[in-house]
């Protein structure tokens, strides 16, 4: 029996968590983790919450040493208004940061946007969990995970499944078409 794969999908935004706008965070990486994820079976527990640090690490926590996320994806508050406290709430649960996975989103948007280099986006391990700040904007969460395919670089993503498993989550296999898992031959499981 393949264990489950628990995705935590936080959406920080203050106008969407009171009903000004609707939410596209959430959606999009529900829609593009559907594509992407294989195996195992996966289901997700959502939060759409306010742009407030404490709230920010008590929904953190809540996900990992709750609900039992193997893998957690926020999307917002990662820029350099007052407001964005992302990155502070995401390190503030952190047992490990992961800092390779914030230089290779903002390499992938500066393909597009030079304001890349103002994004704080940051990756932590907690507990047996990894936890992901990613952009807010659908295009640019589908780019830093998928990558660019036709210019050789790698999403973010490709790394995900074995930093997963080196903390002790579920083998997560992909769609290729959407995103290599990327393994050293020792850690590759027969189909």
């Amino acid at each position: 029996m393949t264990e489950e794969l628990i995705v935590g999908l936080v959406s920080v935004s203050d106008r969407a968590s009171a009903g000004v706008y609707k939410d596209e965070g959430i959606p999009a990486l529900k829609a593009w983790l559907g594509a992407a994820i294989a195996a195992p079976a996966w289901r997700d527990e959502t939060r759409l919450i306010a742009d407030e640090q404490p709230l920010i690490e008590a929904t953190l926590k809540e996900l990992v040493d709750r609900a039992g996320c193997q893998l957690v994806l926020t999307t917002g508050g990662t820029g350099p208004a007052p407001r964005d406290v992302t990155p502070e709430a995401t390190l503030a649960v952190a047992d490990k940061v992961m800092p390779g996975f914030g230089e290779q989103m903002r390499q992938i948007s500066l393909k597009f946007v030079p304001t890349a280099i103002l994004s704080r986006q940051v990756a932590v391990i907690r507990k047996r969990a990894l936890i992901i700040n990613l952009p807010g904007q659908p295009k640019s969460i589908r780019e830093t995970l998928e990558g660019l395919k036709d210019a050789g670089v790698h999403g973010i993503f490709s790394a995900v499944p074995y930093c997963v498993d080196l903390i002790g989550g579920p083998y997560i296999e992909t769609h290729e078409s959407v995103v290599k898992a990327f393994r050293p031959k020792s850690a590759i499981r027969p189909k």
